[in-house]
This record gives structure tokens, sequence and C-alpha cells, in this order.
């Protein structure tokens, strides 16, 4: 997850975790949003500003006051249910305008939503260690993190969630679910999840917790393949990217598999830093595209450039694989340096911003898209693998892996 403060732990071994209290490690990839140059996140950076605003020209809200008057004037309650007030009929009418978008992830926080939105960012919650988003309308798990309440429940990447408790999704913002799912540390929620794979109902009962995220663990395999499995681009995970870069050059292999299953993202800087070990000074790494509204902006690499054309690598990706992970194995791929094999990756590669609205009201707003090197949008449905490789319920209930198979069988014919 893009957790904005996190505290390092030794980083003496090639395993380490990030101690950090999140709530299903979720809020529609905090990884995604767009700090304004001041904190870049896996799929931009968050930047609180105030924005003066004026009536658009050419616009007609006659028809907005009109109906204002007509419901102040005409509205009965059919029971006996409080009227709103002038302040939530206005937030209503913004959040009507937001869902005129059509973008699940450009969404108005009223004030009890901003409230939880800053706890959230400050870590200050417990929840069951997934990460969620919007894929084909339907709130969907991205990926549960290794070793948490979401993990240990058999919640898998692509499951739809259907129900949260006795609450349908239906028609339900990232935001909103988030709500639900996220409580007090030792209380339970229900998740009524669809599986591709099966046609039951699956019913998860987790136990929300205080979230220990895994970053990073490497081991070099007896048939001489290194294997490095990243979990979040972090803080602290450019250090131990480059920690276990450096036992795998010390190992004597020349052949890498970097596994990216069910790494939800993280901060952007820490993917173009990674990408930079690979990559000459100055190849583009991910581009930013703001459509018409401003000029596109490209990240390019530090030019680390450490290995030669020995190197033989391979990415391992599935469904769980999102925004910084996108970012990464779409650049080192298009760039020749790495083959990508697995499962379809997510597919979110959209920058978010955090405008204040009013003093305790925000607004998330989509202001931009990544592109890979070659131009193609990561939102535009993720990642295809050059090698897919399918990975069913039986093969994870047998404890089999035919995604690092097929990847090291790749790596040993070469």
């Amino acid at each position: 997850m893009d957790i904005p403060s996190i505290n390092a732990k030794s980083k003496n071994s090639l395993t380490s975790t990030i101690p950090v209290v999140i709530v299903l490690v979720v809020l529609a990839f905090i990884f995604g949003w767009y700090i304004g140059g001041q904190r870049g996140e896996a799929n931009g950076d968050v930047l609180f500003n105030g924005i003066h605003a004026e009536p658009p020209v050419g616009v007609d809200f006659d028809p907005l006051w009109k109906s204002w008057q007509v419901l102040e004037d005409k509205f009965v309650p059919a029971t006996t249910t409080e009227i709103a007030t002038d302040e939530e009929k206005v937030y209503g009418a913004i959040e009507g305008l937001t869902d005129s978008f059509g973008d699940p992830y450009t969404v108005f926080l009223p004030p009890a939503d901003a409230e939880i939105f800053e706890e959230d960012i400050s870590g200050s919650f417990g929840g069951v260690g997934m990460e969620i988003g919007i894929r084909d309308s339907t709130v969907s798990v991205i990926s549960p993190l290794k070793d948490t309440p979401a993990y240990r429940a058999g919640i898998q990447a692509g499951d739809k969630i259907i129900r949260i408790d006795e609450t349908s999704t239906e028609g339900m913002t990232i935001d909103e679910a988030v709500k639900l799912i996220r409580g007090e540390v030792g209380t339970s929620v229900k998740l009524s999840l669809l599986r591709e794979d099966t046609d039951d109902l699956v019913i998860a009962e987790v136990v929300r917790a205080i979230i220990q995220i895994p970053t990073i663990e490497s081991e070099i395999r007896d048939d001489g393949v290194f294997v490095i499995r990243l979990f979040n681009f972090s803080a602290i995970s450019p250090n131990l990217f480059r920690d276990a870069l450096r036992s795998f050059i010390l190992s004597g292999s020349h052949k890498l598999v970097l596994d990216l299953r069910g790494n939800p993202g993280g901060f952007l800087e820490v993917a173009v830093d990674m990408a930079s070990w690979f990559l000459p000074t100055g190849k583009v790494i991910v581009t930013e595209d703001f459509g018409e509204n401003e000029s596109s902006r490209a990240h390019r690499s530090r030019g680390y450039d450490i290995f030669n054309d020995n190197l033989e690598m391979i990415i391992l990706v599935n469904q769980g694989s999102a925004s910084a992970s996108e970012i990464l194995a779409g650049a080192l791929r298009e760039h020749g340096v790495a083959t990508i094999v697995g499962e379809q990756t997510f597919g979110k590669g959209s920058v978010q911003e955090l405008v204040d609205i009013t003093q305790d009201t925000s607004l998330k707003v989509t202001i931009a898209r990544w592109l890979t090197p070659n131009g193609t949008s990561i939102s535009d449905g993720g990642l295809t693998p050059d090698v897919e490789v399918e990975m069913t319920r039986e093969d994870v209930e047998a404890g089999l892996d035919p995604h690092l198979d097929r990847a090291v069988e790749i790596l040993l014919v070469q």
C-alpha cells in the first residue's frame, strides 16, 4: 500500500515487514494519489489545495435552482424521516455532479468521509489487509496482502465483493465500501464474494486486525534461478530492493524472476527508482498524460543501469498486480529488459488529486492517466503477459505455482 508514513525495520536481512495500521490497505489505491511534487505515490501524489471557483461561462444553472425551489415548496416526506439540511442538499448535488463523470475514483468526500480519509492516510485504524478497486462496475479485490486476515481467510485477487455484511455493494463507491469494511480491531466483517471459477457464493468471515505489511523476500533456488518477491512499493522498498539485487549479483546467477503478483502498488518514485537499475539515463519509464488540461510529463530512468546483456529476467504478474507494479513491468518489458509471465494485470493507471472544497470537505478527482513507454494506457485493461499462464483454484489448494514453474522453465532453456 502507499502508506504516507512508514517506520522501517532492520535492513540486515532480505526479508522485512512494514508495521502500519491500515484499513484493508484499501483506499482505492492511496497509491494512485497525487501529492503535487511533494510526495509522489505509485499512481501519483496527493495534493491538498484550495481553489477559488467562479460559475462556468455558458452553463445554465436555472434547472438546478428551479428543481431546488420545487422541492422546497412541494416535497412532503413519505415517512417521518428528517428532511435534509441545506448543507446536506448541497453535498448531495455535488455528489450527483461527481457521479455524472462516470469515474469510480472521482468522488466527493463530505465531512464524515473526509475525516475517515485523514485517519486512513495517518494509519490510525484497523482492517483486514487487502486492496480493493472497481472492476466492471463492481467492488473487487485487487489483492489480499500476504499473512493478513484477508489472506488467511482465503480471499483471492479478482474476487468480486457482492455484499459487505448484509449490505449489497451494487452501485457502491470504493469509499463507501471502505467505511463498511473497516472497523474496530477484533471485530469481524462478513464478505460475500463472487469468484470466477465457481458458481457458488464464497462467504468469508474476516476479523479486523492491525496489519503487518510485508515488503520483500528473496532466494536463490537450487536450479540457480534467483527470485525476488516484492509485495509493495513503500518508502523503504528501494533500499531493500537494492540489497536484494546485490545478493542476486553475489550469487553468480544471471537468471532473475521478479515476482509482482499480488502487489497492489505504492509510491511512483519507488517504481522509477527500481526501473533505473535496469535502464540507461533518460529512458522513459512512464508518462503522466493530463489530456488537454496540460502537457504530459515523462518520468525517466536515473540511469543506475548496472546489468549487461547477460541478464535474463522474467516478471510474474496476476490480477493483483496494479499501479506501480504495472508501471515497472510495462517499462522493463517495452525496453526489452524483461518478459512478463502470468495473468492479466488489474489495470489501475490513473492519478487522483485531493482538493479541499470547504474546511471539512474534499473532492478526489482523477487528473491524469499513466502510459507505458510505448504509449499504452495502463487503465485500458491492464497489461497482457507475453506468456499467459492460468492459475486455477485447484493449483492454489494443491500448493502448485504454474506461473513460477513456467518462468523457471523459460529461463533454464535460454
